[in-house]
């Protein structure tokens, strides 16, 4: 297909974002299309069928606030069954290996610690969250681990305020098909351009002239729905410059979260939806979900600095180290009933640089200055601009939703 010369509404990116506006200007006489770098659809949503049948989401797995989750209508609406089964992260512990009465103390250990956070939001500080951790308490390291795995980074990196803007109600459930499958589904209707990455958004004139890899097209109207590392980069480049965007996605960085899926041998006694976690006392640790969905698998996490590290140590390194870590908790004969299906490697990707944003200590305030629009012209979406469901699939479906209707006025239904 080639690119139109012309376009109402051009939308940058075809991630949850992308997608989701370009869905909601269905509803209004406007041409647009949705110019995407990679060859498929789904952005940092992505699964992947591994080993015997195994759909591996690579990125957003969880319907995170699945009470308030528009992707929990879309998946009813596409006929994908939603698991809505308890998630194991607390409740289902692996208690051989995590004894319950140091389980207990270091969930009271993070409880308090979310107490202080708390506390000094509510205060209207914006500090380093780390400043929270209570001094000497041996349960630190783990709690800066729940970070990494919560925010891409360390407490040191994170600023409080935004840490509690974050909206959880703590109500979680999953898509057997997968997550990247369903937005997948979500984006099939829409008008997209596929390896087509842009580099220049220049709006200087009546109309917005953008470039491409596959050439030049001008529109009236942009959605910018990028990661902020790319923004921050320039990798997409304005012009006349956007100083305010481009400080505002620079200090709303993406932090490195990635899994790892391995088969595993049938011959196991393992519990289904199980949860293995040992208390390491140390930050670089991967947590594993052991048979999700009671499939013969297990999916690792790793965050943070511990998780850039093993995507710099090269492709398998991360299986390897998933694998030396479950072989120290359940014994030797593991390592022969684990084989590795897949891994992810966010902040190699080029059209990532990185799993999900954070703001930087003083800069919680970062999220609306990205997401304001310009000129009634250039309009920004995506997980990063959401002020209280950002790090989501979903919170960067409502933000496509936004930017949609802020495009049109608002006269446009979701």
């Amino acid at each position: 297909m080639s690119l139109p010369s012309y376009i109402d509404v051009a939308i940058i990116g075809a991630g949850a974002a992308g997608l989701a506006a370009a869905r909601t200007l269905e509803g209004a006489n406007l041409s647009s299309i949705v110019l995407e770098a990679r060859d498929r659809i789904g952005g940092r949503a992505h699964t992947m069928i591994v080993g015997d049948n195994i759909p591996f989401d690579l990125g957003c797995g969880w319907l995170h606030s699945a009470d308030q989750n528009p992707f929990v209508a879309i998946a009813e609406q596409l006929g994908f069954a939603v698991d809505r089964a308890m998630p194991p992260w607390r409740q289902r512990s692996y208690k051989e290996i995590f004894p319950q009465a140091d389980r207990d103390e270091f969930f009271a250990a993070l409880d308090a610690f979310f107490t202080r956070t708390e506390a000094a939001a509510k205060a209207a500080q914006d500090s380093v969250a780390s400043d929270y951790l209570e001094p000497g308490n041996r349960w630190n390291p783990m709690i800066d681990a729940i970070s990494t795995y919560i925010n891409g980074c360390e407490l040191d990196q994170v600023s409080v305020q935004d840490f509690e803007n974050y909206e959880d109600t703590e109500i979680n459930w999953r898509l057997p098909r997968g997550y990247g499958a369903l937005v997948a589904a979500y984006g099939a209707p829409c008008n997209v351009a596929l390896n087509c990455n842009v580099t220049l958004i220049d709006h200087s004139g009546p109309r917005i002239r953008i470039e491409t890899s596959r050439g030049t097209l001008t529109a009236d109207k942009v959605i910018v729905c990028v990661p902020t590392d790319l923004v921050a980069a320039e990798a997409i480049r304005f012009s006349p410059a956007l100083p305010d965007k481009v400080d505002a996605a620079t200090n709303l960085p993406l932090g490195a979260d990635d899994k790892v899926m391995l088969a595993l041998d049938s011959d196991h006694d393992l519990p289904k939806d199980g949860n293995l976690r040992a208390p390491t006392m140390r930050t670089a640790m991967g947590t594993y979900h052991l048979r999700p969905f009671g499939r013969n698998c297990i999916e690792g996490f790793f965050g943070g600095r511990y998780a850039r590290e093993l995507e710099n140590a090269g492709d398998g390194a991360m299986a390897a180290a998933a694998i030396d870590e479950i072989v120290s908790l359940l014994g030797n004969d593991f390592r022969g009933k684990l084989t590795p299906l897949g891994e992810s490697h966010w902040s190699r990707d080029p059209f990532a640089r990185g799993a999900y944003s954070h703001a930087l200590p003083g800069h919680a305030d970062k999220r609306a200055v990205l997401a304001a629009p310009v000129n009634g012209r250039i309009f920004f979406a995506g997980e990063a601009t959401s002020p209280d469901f950002f790090t989501t699939a979903h919170g960067a479906q409502q933000s496509g939703v936004r930017a949609a209707r802020e495009v049109v006025g608002g006269v446009v239904s979701a």
